[in-house]
């Protein structure tokens, strides 16, 4: 009875495994490209602050995908682990990876401030949305996080369980590791920024109720409109990928010194569904291009 169950929830496991990782990478790399299409096309969204932190927003989450999406569409659907095979792809994958997630999550927290002082009625305010500022800001970010996930390169290696015999790609630091699970993932990756663009994406959409009260003209003022939604929507499912993961990441190291199989397979079930789910918010890309593109194209032609 209980290898029934236990075979039953694998099975349950590699089939979510499959078909959300393929649901993630149908979506949002394809969308993800239309996205940089059209903000690339667009000279109104080229010149724009905020826009310019979702074209990088857009091009990292195709990356972190195709690092993480696709890697764990082969790994638990199809049992294809390079990480346990090969030192380099073990250290790059994770490197990456972290790499990408900081980088869309960063500018997505200063895309939503950004269009917070963009849509302020304040004209002090309202300077700190240049284009100038963006772009140092962008560059910052993008060296600090492949800074930072040098970390991940270093303290991740094959790892063999001298009582199982399994075969794994983790970290060899135990300090390090306590560090990730505990804080750099439910705080640095979940609270922290699930916090400030909540924050910053209701004042922004708060700011966007009083446009019409001043004399902004039309297009712009469709534009903060525009893109405000975009990012309470992304905000949205990003607090719902992020939480479910960081619930998981947190009880999993409490619960995997059990011996009971069938709680072992649970947990694994969980566990892949919580990774799922996690790329959900890189791959929501599309719902951008067809808010830009499919119904609001022809006004910033």
């Amino acid at each position: 009875m209980t290898s029934t169950i236990v075979s039953s929830l694998n099975f349950a496991t590699q089939q979510i495994a499959i078909y959300l990782n393929i649901f993630n990478l149908v979506t949002g790399i394809p969308g993800g490209i239309l996205n940089l299409i059209v903000f690339l096309s667009l000279k109104t969204f080229r010149e724009n602050t905020c826009a310019f932190y979702l074209i990088i927003v857009s091009l990292f989450n195709i990356g972190q995908l195709l690092t993480g999406a696709l890697s764990r569409l082969l790994i638990s659907g199809f049992g294809i682990d390079w990480t346990i095979t090969s030192v380099f792809y073990c250290k790059f994958r994770i490197y990456l990876g972290e790499m990408f997630s900081l980088v869309t999550l960063i500018c997505l927290c200063l895309a939503t401030l950004d269009q917070y002082f963009a849509t302020c009625s304040r004209p002090r305010w309202q300077k700190w949305s240049n284009i100038k500022l963006v772009r140092y800001l962008s560059a910052i970010t993008i060296i600090f996080s492949s800074i930072f996930a040098i970390l991940y390169a270093i303290y991740y290696d094959i790892i063999v369980s001298s009582t199982t015999g399994t075969v794994t790609c983790a970290s060899t630091n135990a300090v390090f590791e306590q560090y990730n699970a505990y804080f750099h993932q439910p705080v640095m990756q979940g609270f922290l920024p699930n916090f400030l663009t909540a924050l910053f994406g209701v004042l922004a959409y708060r700011n966007t109720k009083n446009l019409a009260y001043r004399t902004v003209p039309l297009i712009r003022r469709e534009l903060d409109k525009q893109l405000t939604r975009m990012l309470l929507f992304q905000v949205v499912i990003n607090i719902f990928s992020l939480l479910s993961f960081n619930i998981i990441s947190l009880i999993v190291p409490n619960i995997s010194t059990n011996t009971d199989p069938v709680v072992l397979a649970k947990l694994k079930l969980a566990q892949i569904l919580s990774y799922c789910i996690y790329y959900f918010y890189p791959a929501v890309s599309i719902y951008h291009f067809y808010e830009n593109f499919m119904f609001r194209f022809p006004l910033f032609l």
